[in-house]
């Protein structure tokens, strides 16, 4: 069933380089016929239509697979008869995923979105993939055909892609190679309420996913699409789900004669055909849909429910470091953040009004906005503590991100480090701060946390003197995100939820499993935590959400 799905296509005069897809895997062959000395090329594509993996019979009784290429290159002979093959290697193309539009000269913004995604496979070439053993004529072969050039290669020394991985954690009985099963804890302030807006009346609540459930976002939601007393609903939508609850409470509660509108960013890259999708649908439903913003991609993550009672009218918020997406929400770590608060209230307020029509507030009473003032926002902060730092008072500053890429962020902060300003940076990703290099840097800590679930919320904590100051984001320290993007930056007032997080970042600085600190040459390795105690900040998190719900239960039950 293998040979006949696949198709070599011969390069030459009058076939050129046929167009390889993005991210697919394919054979470069190099031949000769038996009558000429000249040099043939051709491509084989591995099918993606087939199962990359391949159960074969095994003699010991054990389960067995191989790989599709494997076989493949075990047979190549087949497909040249009456050629020599002189040398072959396997490689992928990653192609540029970016699209181009120009916005402020299209008519309509979905109908060109759409239009420009089918010219995404025509994208240049940005990664060269092959094997550690390519021969140096085939790599210099495909470097003239692609246009690219030596920085664009990398050599792999295993499998080119590894996403095939993915099919054995499905397979039984393989329980003991796995991670224990963790099951999302309710949140005890939520647990068994039906009334979240009577406890969000008394007090802020914040949810540190996956450890707490997601569940309660999609509660929150779906209890407001039914409620009477609800008025209103905006919500803004970057990634969501294939078969998203947020979406389908949204649809519900404009189907019940609620006021609905939904931001839909449909330029989040990769999700622009899903979110084009979910847009129409919302539409049909009876939403009031914006796309977008002309210039701006709309990152930031919010929700704004407005009630009446006792003849007022009351607003609540949602506010978060990651997206509506209950499925990321399982494997993503993120701040969820519910308040009343009539000043974040306003803020959101507005925020909806400027995203939604011509309006631009004079001030934000609470929250910083992007582009409009989180890069000056931070920049004071930091600002702050360098005075601090300057009058013998105490002084740090952490932050935990994604990225760390502003260069006007990163001189600020190395200023500050000079001035004696302790810094603590947890980045999982990229990262062009140094630390240790000289010049002040020494007071400057940079680890990374890689573990079974992505580290992905964003958090700024500044000393100022013992009376600390922390803000949640949907912003990383990006030029994109901060000149670029719509995004939130806004404070956590409630001592113990500041308590709360803060520990979130101590006990992430002293993980001695998953984290990895960064040397002077930018490399990251693994800490030396002898005579340190064994700590999994993720597992820790975990129990401790286990923790606080049993004692909410114990509590209930006495």
């Amino acid at each position: 069933f293998i040979y006949p799905t696949i198709t070599p296509m011969a390069i030459d005069n009058s076939r050129p380089l046929p167009l390889i897809l993005n991210k697919s895997i394919n054979f470069l062959v190099k031949l000769r016929n038996n009558y000429s000395e000249d040099d043939l090329f051709c491509i084989i594509e591995i099918p993606m239509i087939l199962d990359r993996c391949i159960k074969i019979p095994s003699i010991k009784g054990n389960t067995e697979y191989i790989l599709l290429e494997e076989i493949i290159k075990g047979n190549l002979e087949s497909f040249f008869e009456g050629h020599n093959i002189n040398s072959y290697s396997i490689f992928r193309v990653t192609r540029n995923g970016d699209i181009s539009v120009e916005e402020t000269e299209a008519e309509d913004l979905l109908i060109e979105i759409e239009k420009s995604l089918q010219r995404r496979k025509w994208g240049f070439t940005v990664r060269l993939e092959v094997e550690k053993n390519t021969p140096i004529d085939l790599k210099e072969y495909l470097i003239n055909s692609l246009e690219i050039t030596e920085d664009e290669i990398y050599y792999i020394d295993n499998e080119i892609d590894l996403t095939y991985l993915f099919k054995f954690y499905e397979i039984k009985n393989t329980e003991k190679y796995k991670y224990e099963k963790q099951l999302s804890q309710a949140s005890p302030y939520l647990y068994k309420k039906d009334n979240y807006f009577d406890i969000l009346k008394e007090r802020d609540i914040i949810l540190h996913h996956p450890y707490q459930s997601f569940e309660h976002v999609i509660e929150f939601i779906e209890k407001a699409s039914i409620d009477p007393n609800v008025l209103a609903i905006k919500q803004t939508l970057y990634r969501v789900s294939g078969d998203s609850p947020i979406v389908a409470a949204l649809m519900k509660a404009a189907e019940n004669g609620k006021q609905v509108t939904v931001l839909i960013e449909i330029r989040a890259r990769f999700d622009e055909e899903r979110n084009i999708e979910w847009a129409k649908k919302l539409e049909k439903s009876g939403c009031h849909v914006v796309y977008g913003l002309s210039g701006l991609k709309i990152h930031a993550k919010a929700m704004l429910i407005v009630r009446k009672e006792d003849d007022e009218i009351k607003r609540y918020v949602h506010l978060s470091t990651g997206n509506y997406n209950d499925a990321t929400a399982k494997v993503y770590t993120d701040i969820s953040f519910f308040t009343s608060k009539n000043e974040y209230c306003k803020d959101i307020s507005n925020l909806f009004n400027f995203l939604t029509g011509f309006f631009i507030p004079k001030n934000w009473e609470k929250i910083g906005v992007a582009p409009f003032n989180i890069r000056e926002t931070i920049i004071n902060l930091i600002d702050n503590e360098i005075e601090k730092s300057k009058n013998g008072k105490n002084a740090r500053i952490i932050i935990k991100v994604n990225s760390v890429v502003d260069k006007d962020i990163i001189i600020k902060l190395y200023e500050a480090a000079i001035n004696g300003v302790k810094i603590d940076m947890i980045v999982r990703g990229i990262c062009c701060m140094r630390a240790n290099i000289g010049k002040g840097s020494e007071n400057i800590n940079i680890i990374s946390i890689i573990g079974r679930y992505l580290e992905h919320s964003r958090i700024y904590y500044f000393e100022n003197s013992g009376n600390p100051q922390l803000f949640l984001s949907s912003a990383d320290l990006m030029t994109r995100n901060l000149d670029r993007r719509v995004e939130l930056f806004y404070p956590i007032e409630d001592s113990e939820i500041i308590d709360e997080i803060k520990n979130i970042l101590e006990i992430s600085l002293i993980d001695t499993k998953r984290s990895r600190k960064q040397l002077e040459d930018g490399q990251y390795s693994k800490v030396d935590w002898k005579n340190k105690k064994n700590l999994d900040s993720q597992n820790y998190f975990y129990a401790r959400s286990k923790d606080k719900l049993q004692k909410n239960i114990e509590l209930l039950d006495y």
